[in-house]
């Protein structure tokens, strides 16, 4: 099974079961600063728990940096 992180296929045994447990693996020290879009959608923080993944989904992580 695949899915399309920031225009970078990864495939996985298993596809995690959340969005959140896939921020969980790909971002662990990132509790602020990210917005994340599935399939081209940005997806509230609150929803990550309750939002499925699903095979070749696209996923675009999105973090903030700080500078001028």
């Amino acid at each position: 099974m695949e899915l399309i992180i920031n225009h970078q296929t990864r495939f996985f045994d298993k596809i995690p079961g959340s969005l959140a447990e896939l921020m969980h693996s790909e971002a662990p020290e990132k509790e602020k600063g990210i917005a994340v879009a599935l399939n081209h959608q940005v997806i509230p923080r609150q929803q990550w728990p309750k939002t499925p993944l699903q095979d070749q989904d696209t996923i675009l992580i999105i973090t903030a940096t700080q500078g001028g």
